[in-house]
């Protein structure tokens, strides 16, 4: 499967420490440690290669499974829409997830810290499931939209506790390669989204998008459950902080609520907006005041501090917002500028979506192999941030803007394996799963405020005749050459994005990734 030797085969004497776990805070003199709370003292039984790859194509399956649900339903609204006879609440069954999702990722990630990641991997999908089942059974639009954010509750948790797996399993330098795959696994699972979703509606029936996710979530838990006994344990108890958990889940509620409404049902200055923001603000200090007063906060600030995680965290979040805006926003341009049917303009999003996982593989296999790790996503972003600006300044045929979009996802991609493995390097063992549930929300929130300024950016170029969040209106009312025009803002928007992914990946501190030296497999490499 990998290159590299466990762990636990090297003597004692030979292994590399994590270095995170220096960052585990020794206990006082005056508390003793239950047991069961204390860190491992010895490694566990390494794990063989076989039950590292069942572990790993049980994660593979289990992310598939959300990346495909953020992107099944779009094609088949149409028709669930003329079932229940309620076109204006459709916006719905897609918003309900993403802010049930957004919201509990961070609290997946510290509860995985607290309970252990069996136990959230479990809950998390066992609500996925049970919203699935709920939705393929919604007798109307309200039920259905509920259900939504019931699977969207465990849908936001898979992201998380998957990562947080992984760093269990295999140690800093072989993680880079194994969230190449992940990404891969995305990408699919968003392409393939779209695509089931319209075959299921019109060859079969509507509900069978839901269906699909009860024998795939079962698999990957008989597949991933007898194997977690094996993996080494981490968390530690301790008590929940669920008020700090409630006002941090709440703010990003109401910050996801206006980047939804904003500029579609209300105006951006309206009353309304502007309460929103207001509260969101608020909720946000509360939070913080909360988190700096309480004895176990819910996400510790110092956490989030430091010269790896606040850099980190913003490259990676910059990257994806970069991404999806452009991913959402490029149909439009496809369909006015060169004219593609709806199917093709999909098609042409490939390079954008299935790059990005050539630059996250290139950037594993580095991570594994060099020590300084983080120049592939310096140069990688440096060549996105010279792609990027000339697709802002030159039109071209559509061969060129496709060789200059997959340019410029190779160099994003190189950003997300760096930044994810940068984040759980520099954060001891037990926060693990707060530093990466965190990291997600974050990432989330900037992908969702990104969609919706790309799309300001376009309706302020192109007027308010079109929705373009939703591609509604007369498309071929727009000239081409005014299409141009706005989109060279959208693509300065993008390039000023993986501008500052650069410039945080150049300030990030590099730390020494933790785990054994590479032993390559056959003597002539």
């Amino acid at each position: 499967m990998n290159k590299f030797e466990r762990q636990g085969h090297h003597p004692a004497d030979q292994q590399t420490l994590p270095e995170a776990s220096a960052g585990d805070p020794p206990p006082s003199p005056e508390k003793v440690l239950e047991l069961s709370d204390a860190p491992p003292i010895a490694p566990q039984v390494p794990l063989t290669q076989g039950e590292v790859r069942t572990i790993l194509m049980s994660l593979l399956l289990t992310m598939f499974l959300a990346a495909l649900d953020q992107t099944i339903v779009a094609t088949a609204l149409p028709t669930i829409g003329r079932q229940f006879n309620d076109v204006s609440s459709l916006a719905w069954v897609i918003s309900a997830y993403l802010l049930a999702s957004t919201a509990v990722a961070p609290l997946f990630g510290t509860l995985s810290d607290i309970y252990g990641r069996r136990a959230m991997i479990i809950v998390s999908l066992s609500l996925f499931v049970a919203g699935s089942v709920l939705c393929a059974l919604a007798p109307n639009i309200t039920v259905l939209i509920l259900a939504r954010a019931l699977q969207g509750l465990g849908g936001g948790g898979i992201m998380p506790i998957v990562q947080t797996v992984i760093s269990d399993v295999v140690s800093p330098r072989e993680r880079g390669q194994y969230q190449a795959y992940f990404s891969g696994v995305w990408v699919i699972g968003g392409i393939s989204g779209p695509i089931l979703g319209g075959v299921f509606a019109e060859h079969l029936h509507w509900s069978m998008i839901f269906w699909i996710n009860v024998p795939l979530a079962l698999g990957a838990l008989a597949l991933l459950l007898p194997k977690m006994g094996k993996i080494p344990v981490f968390h530690r108890r301790r008590k929940v902080d669920w008020l700090g958990g409630i006002l941090l889940m709440a703010s990003a509620v109401v910050i996801m609520l206006v980047l939804t409404w904003g500029g579609n049902r209300y105006l951006w200055l309206s009353p309304v907006i502007m309460a929103m923001i207001g509260a969101s603000i608020a909720l946000a200090l509360a939070f913080v005041w909360h988190a700096r007063n309480a004895d176990e906060p819910f996400l510790p600030l110092p956490l989030l501090g430091g010269t790896v995680v606040p850099y980190a965290m913003a490259a990676g979040s910059c990257a994806m917002g970069a991404m999806l805006g452009l991913t959402v926003h490029l149909p439009l341009y496809y369909e006015v500028v060169y004219h593609l049917s709806a199917s093709e303009a999909g098609l042409a999003l490939i390079p954008l979506a299935a790059v990005s996982t050539v630059g996250a593989a290139i950037a594993g296999k580095t991570m594994a192999r060099a020590r300084h790790y983080k120049r592939v996503a310096i140069a990688g972003t440096g060549c996105a941030v010279l792609a990027g600006g000339v697709l802002a300044v030159a039109a071209m045929p559509l061969w060129g803007l496709l060789a200059l979009l997959s340019v410029y996802a190779l160099g994003l991609g190189t950003v997300f394996p760096v930044s994810v493995v940068s984040v759980q390097n520099s954060v001891a063992r037990f926060q693990i799963g707060t530093a990466t549930g965190a990291m997600n929300f974050f990432r989330a929130l900037m992908a969702s405020f990104m969609v919706a300024a790309f799309s300001a950016i376009l309706l302020m170029s192109l007027g308010a005749g079109i929705s373009v969040g939703e591609h509604r209106g007369t498309v071929n009312a727009i000239a081409a050459a005014d299409m141009v025009t706005a989109f060279r803002y959208v693509f300065g928007a993008a390039t000023a994005l993986i501008a500052v992914s650069l410039l945080c990946m150049i300030l990030m501190e590099e730390r020494p990734l933790a785990g054994p030296a590479m032993i390559p497999a056959d003597p002539a490499e």
